[in-house]
């Protein structure tokens, strides 16, 4: 039988659309009218027709050995990076005399991501196994929940500054683990889709490669976003040392504040809804918020000493984070286009 063949598809009932498989194939591996085949996307865009459903995609392993010199930084960048690789087992080996370090850190790992647990121990080695599941905490998901995280912590940094609330401020630079909790589990599906296609079609990407591909970026941005809103808490201690911060100066802030809260949740809607047009006017509006910035720098230039560099460091954030808002609709407009047949 000819290794490729072309057939017709044919519409039927207005919506569905219905192709005819070779006789062959279908004798060959035992199927009969009713019987239930299984369609897999593949990266090349292609549809693969399975007889019998896929198998669970094959729980990869990796394996580790700490040696006596090891650092604590060394070994978790590691096991993150395995984990974000998408290995499901992470084994790590070592001498005796190192357990006490290993087992401390393995534990601080598990912490730090979502899924992975110790679930074997013995006294020269663990074994962690990511326990997470795909399908319950899609891409998509941990993207909304990242912009909803981000969004507050820039709220947060800047009333912290306000109403000089140091547990406030503490708390955002909290908040920015669950926001590379969210970004190592979206670097974890990109792994995945690039080496299992069939795992497209559970992480909220409805089969697109190049959907995963921008959400990566887009999760990346978010990310650099959350560390702004970090840094503007962090002159928190600063900044508390004066008196107050004047407070025309201070209104300044939250209206730039406000700006850039408006701009990222433009940004994101129109990411979301595949809008294209809103996510121009996103990226537009980017103008009017510099403006703002520009202002804010030149008030903030009569300042002097460590509230000078506190303030500075603020309305820079507040300007950065502002382009990574204009990356985020842009990369929407990129998906909107690559997935969405009728974007205009």
């Amino acid at each position: 039988m000819s290794a490729m063949e072309g057939r017709k598809l044919q519409l039927a009932g207005g919506s569905t659309y219905l192709v005819s498989l070779p006789k062959r194939w279908v004798m060959g591996a035992g199927l009969k009218a009713g019987d239930t085949v299984f369609l897999e996307t593949v990266r090349d865009g292609s549809v693969s027709i399975r007889p019998h459903a896929a198998d669970r995609i094959e729980t990869r392993r990796k394996i580790f050995s700490v040696r006596e010199e090891e650092s604590r930084d060394h070994l978790l960048r590691k096991l993150v990076g395995a984990y974000v690789g998408g290995f499901g087992l992470i084994e790590v080996r070592f001498p005796p005399s190192n357990a006490a370090f290993t087992r401390r850190v393995a534990r601080e790992f598990c912490r730090l991501v979502i899924g992975p647990e110790v679930i074997e121990e013995t006294k020269n080695a663990l074994v962690i196994q990511d326990l997470s599941d795909a399908t319950d905490l899609s891409i998509d998901k941990c993207l909304r929940r990242m912009q909803l995280t981000v969004r507050a912590m820039i709220e947060d940094s800047v009333s912290s500054l306000k109403s000089a609330d140091q547990s406030l401020a503490h708390d955002v630079e909290l908040r920015g683990q669950d926001v590379n909790r969210l970004y190592w589990m979206i670097a974890k599906q990109y792994h995945l889709s690039q080496t299992h296609p069939l795992h497209n079609g559970n992480n909220g990407s409805n089969g697109s490669s190049a959907a995963v591909t921008g959400y990566l970026l887009i999760a990346r941005h978010l990310e650099r976003i959350g560390r702004h809103a970090m840094r503007i808490a962090a002159n928190f201690p600063a900044l508390a040392q004066e008196k107050s911060i004047d407070p025309k100066l201070m209104k300044d802030i939250d209206d730039a504040r406000a700006s850039l809260v408006a701009l990222l949740d433009k940004a994101f809607s129109a990411l979301v809804t595949r809008n294209i047009v809103l996510a121009n006017e996103a990226i537009d509006a980017r103008v009017e918020h510099e403006k703002l910035i520009e202002g804010l720098t030149h008030r903030v230039a009569s300042k002097r000493g460590e509230e000078l560099l506190a303030l500075g460091n603020v309305v820079d954030s507040l300007g950065r984070a502002a382009v990574y808002t204009s990356e985020i609709a842009e990369q929407g407009i990129d998906i909107a286009v690559m997935t969405d047949p009728e974007a205009t």
